[in-house]
């Protein structure tokens, strides 16, 4: 399977710098910022008021981008604090009105504009049920920040590009400043502490190697594993969104599988590596992805910024911070992609701000 189109796409004549999603990416640095200033105080009661009455179980409710930052999330809060994490299903509600039992219960509801519909309904229905319901939102005025029992607000500023990015990070940053506080783990403080300035120079990495590769491509896979799993949700989704290429994410230790199947020479494949010990299955899976045949493009941040035609330059970090950095250099990378498709990446075709899901 030659993973090319039949033709070259043109390039679209619209500058890397002059889209929305390029100047709003680059803000992310600023936004976190803004974000962990206004919420130190809030993250601090929340993760002491976890640690003295630890909930039963995490729920994360979310759609899109913002359910992959809950993916994000969930490896993350499990790990730190042994506390099962798993998603909500908002169908169970929308659709069959199910009852729901949530006593000792943290829910957590991420999303950027806090209005689709059954997101609201499952929220309100994990709230009636017990659980306190704890609100990632980027718009204040939003009905799901008035359902909250806590609010965060990411503090991300005016996002107009259809596809999300820094209140995308914005979320994952709000995670793992939780997680901080809730696990009481002052290298992964430290590592949030940081993160802003890191997010600066994730931004000004080059990841330009891959556009080319990717140009004329019609299938991909994204693989990563544990954290860094929910940003190869995100780069799959912003691939589709934004350059109209079928791409797919897969754990590195699932992607073995029935996938390896559409694999041969030429099939492209991206691979986010964590320095740790998850990062280890991505760069075993991307050494037997590139054995037989097919175009490997890494992103390895036990490499700490050093790469070659094939390697991306990451950033080493704390191993929970590598994944946010790296969605940082992706987004600059998958703005000159969709431009070098022939697309614009703030407008793509039947999609809007707020998808309003019954």
């Amino acid at each position: 399977m030659h993973e090319t189109a039949s033709s070259s796409p043109a390039p679209s004549s619209i500058a890397e710098d002059a889209t929305l999603m390029f100047r709003e990416a680059a803000e992310s640095s600023d936004a976190v910022q803004r974000m962990l200033s206004a919420n130190a105080a809030a993250f601090a009661a929340l993760g002491a008021r976890l640690r003295a009455a630890p909930p039963a179980v995490v729920v994360t409710c979310a759609r899109g981008s913002s359910d992959h930052a809950a993916v994000y999330g969930k490896y993350l809060i499990w790990t730190k604090t042994g506390i099962p994490v798993a998603a909500a299903a908002p169908s169970v509600v929308s659709l069959y009105d199910a009852p729901l039992g949530a006593r000792n219960t943290l829910c957590i509801a991420v999303s950027q504009s806090g209005r689709s519909p059954d997101l609201l309904a499952t929220v309100a229905a994990q709230k009636a049920a017990g659980a306190h319901v704890v609100a990632l939102v980027n718009d204040e005025t939003s009905p799901l920040a008035e359902a909250a029992d806590t609010l965060i607000p990411l503090h991300a500023g005016p996002e107009k590009s259809v596809a999300a990015t820094k209140s995308y990070i914005c979320s994952l940053a709000a995670l793992a400043a939780l997680t901080a506080e809730w696990a009481d783990d002052d290298g992964l403080r430290d590592a949030v502490a940081a993160l802003p300035a890191d997010l600066a120079r994730a931004w000004a990495l080059d990841w330009s190697a891959a556009v080319e590769p990717l140009r004329t491509a019609t299938n991909l896979f994204v693989i990563a594993r544990g954290i860094g799993f929910g940003i190869a949700n995100e780069a799959a989704l912003k691939m589709k969104e934004t350059c109209a290429l079928h791409a797919e994410s897969f754990s590195s230790a699932e992607v073995r599988h029935g996938p390896m199947q559409l694999v041969d020479d030429g099939f492209p494949l991206l691979a986010l590596a964590t320095s740790d010990v998850a990062g280890d299955g991505v760069r075993e899976a991307a050494r037997e992805f590139a054995n037989r045949g097919a175009r490997v493009l890494l992103a390895d941040a036990a490499l700490d910024g050093s790469h070659d035609d094939t390697v991306l330059p990451a950033l080493a970090a704390h191993p929970a911070i590598e994944p946010i950095l790296m969605i940082q250099s992706f987004y600059r990378m998958v703005n000159a992609l969709s431009l070098a498709r022939g697309f614009n990446p703030d407008a793509p075709s039947h999609l809007s701000k707020v998808t309003r899901t019954l």
